[in-house]
């Protein structure tokens, strides 16, 4: 197993204390998946106290005391920073990620000390001094048979977090949660366990789930499996079942359809440049694009299905979905025009929409970030034309916008404020009517500069 040579030269200092490191936790279940990593967390064994961890570690790099009370340490080298730990025990006390009595004791053996993590593959070690790995719970063959298995019922239950961690994992290194861990998952949710679970440590893996799986519908399905679903979130249960024009959706119902859009989203965000954050919300806008559906979707005499009015439908249920998971209100509030607009390609395509009406679009939404929404949103079905891959609607109508010079941000207004005023106008509530006349007439296309929008003032406004 790879390490930072500087985890080998402390091991060979702790080995003249009689002490032991050994690598822990993701990293070594990394090199076993294949996976980067660049977190190494190290385990001390065989030391009194960690003052005397802190003793060994100064003269190589930074020490810091930070989570000195959990019996860690974190050390720096060289512009890379690395957790060193005693072993130790954890029992729930009370509610909370907070409601732990830690028992933190060199002493302990191993086998102890790694009972308390999560799962199987994270209970895995690396001795660095004798060069070899330590499986006491059976990991490495879970790893082989691509299953996610708990190592302990009392101790998993004790942090509802690891319900969620779970689903992540699987969708991310794609693995089947093993059955007794599956019903364990589900007697949690049904005993309403995970409810002490503040929204901000929910959402920590709901984000890793987003950008950190190629496939991150896995996880929804496993969460709807579980039964999170339908308890804790609604405004996604509640796209189950609901039936689809097969003519549009011969992939299935609003759920199918919305988990397929959201494996397409992640494949388009994979090779982009766009930031954690930008991709981040570009995959809850595709996972609510049709959260309206629920609510909208009616079957006429004929047998015809239909989802009128859903697209600004689905607003509301973004809102609530959103806040139960976040309060990050500039970033729920990006969300809602790409919801709300998200049909507006592919209708503006079939009509061949007039300039005007692409103006007016770019001062309601980001045109760029739409097409791709609605590109996931098109590639996210089973049709011939999806299957294909090229996503017409998309390509003309960003053509058209960067045409207009309209494909990131709306046209500039033609005149301001201070033009008004140097026309001889008092400041008034009228200046927003003549601002917003002559705003409207340039999205139009009849007015087309400044001195144009200026005249137009002088004879009819004035």
């Amino acid at each position: 197993m790879y390490l930072p040579s500087i985890l080998t030269t402390l091991s060979d200092t702790l080995q003249e204390k009689n002490a032991k490191a050994i690598v822990v936790g993701g990293s070594v279940r990394d090199h076993f998946l294949n996976a980067k990593s660049k977190d190494y967390d190290v385990e001390v064994y065989g030391l009194e106290n960690l003052e005397a961890l802190e003793a060994i570690l100064a003269p190589f790099g930074s020490v810091n005391l930070v989570g000195k009370s959990f019996g860690v340490l974190k050390f720096a080298y060289e512009g890379e920073e690395y957790d060193f730990s005693f072993p130790r025990t954890e029992s729930k006390v009370a509610k909370g990620h907070g409601g732990f009595d830690v028992l933190v004791d060199g002493t302990l053996p191993y086998e102890v000390a790694f009972r308390r993590r999560d799962f199987t593959m994270n209970a895995l070690g690396y001795d660095i001094a004798n060069k070899c790995f330590i499986d006491p719970f059976g990991g490495l063959e879970d790893l082989k048979e691509k299953r996610l298995r708990h190592i302990d019922d009392a101790t998993f239950v004790e942090d509802p977090l690891r319900l969620y961690r779970g689903v992540q994992f699987c969708a991310r290194f794609s693995l089947q949660l093993d059955p007794s861990t599956k019903d364990l998952c589900r007697s949690m949710v049904a005993q309403g366990v995970l409810d002490e679970l503040p929204k901000e440590r929910v959402y920590g893996e709901w984000k890793k789930l987003l950008l950190k799986s190629d496939t991150p519908s896995v996880g929804f399905e496993l969460m709807r499996e579980l039964g999170i679903l339908e308890r804790y979130f609604p405004e996604l249960h509640a796209l189950i079942g609901v039936p689809q024009e097969p003519k549009w959706h011969p992939e299935g119902d609003v759920w199918v359809h919305s988990m397929l859009s959201l494996d397409a989203m992640a494949r388009l965000l994979k090779p982009s440049d766009f930031s954690p954050k930008e991709k981040l919300g570009f995959l809850f806008a595709i996972l609510c694009h049709d959260l309206g559906k629920a609510t909208h979707t009616t079957i006429e005499a004929n047998g015809r299905i239909r989802a009128i009015g859903h697209e600004e439908a689905g607003v509301a249920p973004t809102k609530s979905l959103m806040y139960r998971l976040t309060d990050e209100h500039d970033f729920i509030e990006s969300l809602l025009p790409l919801v709300e607009h998200h049909l507006k390609p592919s209708m503006f395509y079939h009509s061949k929409a007039k300039s005007a009406a692409i103006r007016r679009l770019a001062t309601k939404v980001n045109i760029e970030a739409l097409v791709l929404v609605a590109k996931a949103d098109f590639l996210g079905r089973t049709t011939p034309e999806a299957k294909e891959g090229t996503y017409h609607a998309g390509v003309w109508l960003l053509q058209k916008a960067k045409t207009l010079n309209v494909s990131t941000t709306p046209l500039n207004p033609l005149i301001q404020g201070r033009d008004l005023i140097a026309l001889g106008m008092t400041p008034s509530v009228k200046f927003k009517e003549v601002l917003d006349k002559v705003y409207a007439l340039q999205l139009e296309g009849k007015l087309e500069s400044q001195k144009e929008a200026l005249a137009y003032v002088k004879n009819h406004m004035l």
